[in-house]
């Protein structure tokens, strides 16, 4: 518990050293220099001001939302800041920086002592940001075992832990704290909130306090479509152990046996024949010392089914690890490296975020691919995750003379554009293209890849396409009684000739 007090105590200090400036010299840069590299501003509020020493133009980065800094800005020479802050009850810091050039500036900014009280979840997440906050609560899940991004939860609710430093303060060695879900942790962080999400940033471990209850191994984590024997081993300390399975799961998973000898026991459960797509679901085991209540978890996964879906079923599922299969044409590519791109079908478009060796397929705009993948969302919006590609069929863009030497293959599409001469059905867009000097029949101009019947009518009435537009679709080369045609062609693009 030492540290607890370290840090009020290297406040005091610094604050004292603000307050002599001839008694304090700032680090000294050549291209920049400050009168004082500390800013103190009193519990009341205020200003105070230091003076910038500057050889080239330099600007100040703020990134604290309770300060106040006279100028972002300025040029060589010697200028005064001044940093101003309202009425605080409690004490706060931050830190603020001056680029010139290729060097940077550091200022740290306080307000009093940054005194660190404990806290519940509630009164974190009621907080106000920038304070540091002492929590005590059960690790429920882990994020990221590199930076250690993880769950903290107590009586009054659950906060998100964003990155964790080892017993040195270094971050990135999460694992060497031998954090694992259920220990009752108390950490010490500053608050920040990103979005919705309430979260202890870069926190400090206090004190573990390891779990009663442990699970060491699991057999038949990823059970088969067909259904089967799930079974869990687990280390308990405390009295007795007690089986949580979730709502979401209890029509198809139950439990067949509980058996313990000394400190180990054996869970046994039965999963149900999975009819719909992959399912999963998170297993918590509990025990009890008297006075706390200790727990500890595992997550078993059944394989299912893949759903075929248009695109409009897709965007109305919800969010879950079902797997989906949808088909569609690419008509823009964000990401050529990872393949995040947009995929179109008749019904609708949707963004898929990456698919798996992207970058060895060779696929383009324009192609038609099949791809089985995750519904997930990005700020609310729609995307397919965890993409796998099926298969593709790859389209080629051509003039309507080149499309006219081509033989009749119903594997080859071409993706040709012209301006409409004429509509024979408006219904079905029965038309015909022109390029230069050529022209061909279509025969069928629908929505999107994956229409039929009904939905294949009424695109050209649907997006005021009219004789005259430039349209680009996507067909193979038939023929109708010796004559040239494109057959059953989806709709790309069009140009509205006003």
């Amino acid at each position: 518990m030492k540290l607890k007090y370290f840090f009020p105590l290297f406040i005091v200090a610094a604050a004292l050293m603000v307050s002599c400036d001839e008694e304090f010299s700032a680090t000294l840069l050549d291209e920049i220099q400050v009168s004082s590299s500390y800013v103190a501003i009193p519990v009341a509020g205020g200003s105070t001001s230091i003076t910038v020493t500057a050889t080239d133009s330099w600007t100040l980065q703020n990134s604290i939302s309770w300060l106040t800094v006279s100028s972002t800005s300025g040029s060589a020479g010697e200028s005064t800041l001044t940093f101003s802050a309202s009425s605080t009850l409690d004490g706060r810091k931050g830190e603020v920086k001056i680029q010139c050039g290729d060097v940077t500036q550091r200022i740290n900014v306080i307000q009093g002592l940054a005194t660190v009280a404990p806290a519940t979840c509630a009164e974190v997440i009621a907080g106000p940001d920038s304070k540091t906050y002492l929590v005590t609560g059960v690790c429920t899940a882990i994020t990221n075992t590199t930076y250690g991004n993880w769950y903290l939860k107590d009586a009054t609710g659950t906060i998100y832990i964003y990155g964790t430093l080892d017993a040195k303060g270094a971050t990135k060695n999460f694992l060497s704290l031998g954090l694992e879900v259920g220990d009752e942790v108390t950490v010490q962080g500053p608050k920040t909130t990103y979005g919705t999400t309430v979260e202890l940033v870069d926190v400090t471990v206090i004190k573990i306090n390891k779990s009663l209850v442990k699970v060491d191994s699991v057999k038949n984590a990823v059970l088969p479509l067909e259904g089967g024997e799930f079974i869990a081993y687990l280390t308990c300390k405390g009295q007795g152990v007690s089986v949580d399975i979730p709502e979401d799961a209890e029509s198809w998973l139950s439990i067949s046996s509980i058996q313990s000898a000394g400190t180990s026991t054996v869970v046994k459960f039965n999963a149900a024949e999975n009819t719909g797509g992959d399912r999963s679901t998170t297993l918590i085991f509990s025990t009890t010392d008297g006075t706390k209540e200790y727990t500890a978890q595992t997550t078993l996964t059944q394989k299912g089914a893949i759903i075929n879906v248009s695109v409009a079923q897709f965007i109305a599922a919800e969010v879950s690890n079902i797997q989906y299969r949808l088909s569609g044409v690419i008509t823009s590519i964000t990401n050529t490296t990872s393949g995040r791109l947009y995929l179109r079908d008749f019904s609708g478009e949707v963004f898929v975020y990456g698919i798996q060796d992207f970058s060895t397929k060779g696929l383009k705009v324009g192609d038609i691919i099949t791809i089985v993948g995750k519904r997930s969302a990005y700020n609310g919006t729609p995307q397919v995750s965890g993409a796998v590609l099926e298969s593709f069929i790859s389209v080629t863009a051509a003039t309507i003379a080149e499309v006219l030497t081509k033989p009749d293959d119903p594997n080859a599409y071409f993706m040709v554009t012209g301006e409409i001469t004429s509509v024979v059905n408006a219904d079905y867009g029965n038309l015909w293209l022109k390029d230069g000097e050529s022209e061909i029949y279509v025969y069928g101009c629908y929505p999107g890849w994956g229409a039929t019947g009904d939905a294949r009518k009424f695109l050209l009435a649907d997006k005021g396409i009219k004789v005259g537009d430039l349209l680009t679709v996507i067909a193979r080369k038939g023929s109708y009684q010796g004559a040239p045609q494109l057959s059953n062609s989806i709709y790309f693009s069009h140009v509205s000739s006003k």
